[in-house]
C-alpha cells in the first residue's frame, strides 16, 4: 500500500512539473486545493492507464521496439498522456494535453521526474 502511495505521489508530482513547464499541458480550478485534488486523481488515471493499457500496446508494437532500438517508447508514453487527457475530459477533471508533440515532451518531462522522485522518495511496503 506504502509503495502504491508513492508511486501516486511521484506521478503527481511528475504532472504538476509538465503542467508547470508546459503551457499546452492544462490543469485548471478555482482553487489550489482542487488542482491538487485534480492533479491527484489524474495521477491515479495515469498510474490505470500505465499499468493496464501501456503492456498491452508494448506487446503489439514489440517489433517497433526492435526496429527502433526502443525510441517507440517516447510514442507510447506520449500516447499513454494523451489517452489520460481524454479520459479526464470524459471524466469532467479539468487536466488537458494540447496535441501530440507537446505529448511527446510532456512524457519525458513526467519519465524523467517520477524517475528522480522514485529514487528519492522511501518506496518499502
Amino acid at each position: 500500500m506504502m509503495n502504491f502511495l508513492v508511486k501516486t505521489i511521484a506521478n503527481a508530482g511528475a504532472l504538476w512539473v509538465a503542467v508547470w513547464l508546459l503551457q499546452d499541458i492544462t490543469l485548471t480550478g478555482d482553487s489550489t486545493g482542487k488542482k491538487a485534488w485534480t492533479l491527484v486523481l489524474v495521477a491515479l488515471l495515469f498510474g490505470l492507464v500505465n499499468s493496464v493499457v501501456k503492456p498491452v500496446v508494448k506487446l503489439l508494437t514489440l517489433p517497433l521496439f526492435i526496429l527502433t532500438l526502443g525510441l517507440i517508447t517516447l510514442v507510447i508514453n506520449a500516447s499513454m498522456l494523451l489517452l489520460t487527457s481524454w479520459l479526464a475530459d470524459k471524466l469532467d477533471l479539468s487536466f488537458h494535453v494540447e496535441g501530440f508533440w507537446t505529448a511527446v515532451l510532456g512524457a519525458l518531462i513526467i519519465s524523467i521526474v517520477s524517475w528522480a522522485l522514485n529514487l528519492v522518495l522511501p518506496d518499502k511496503d
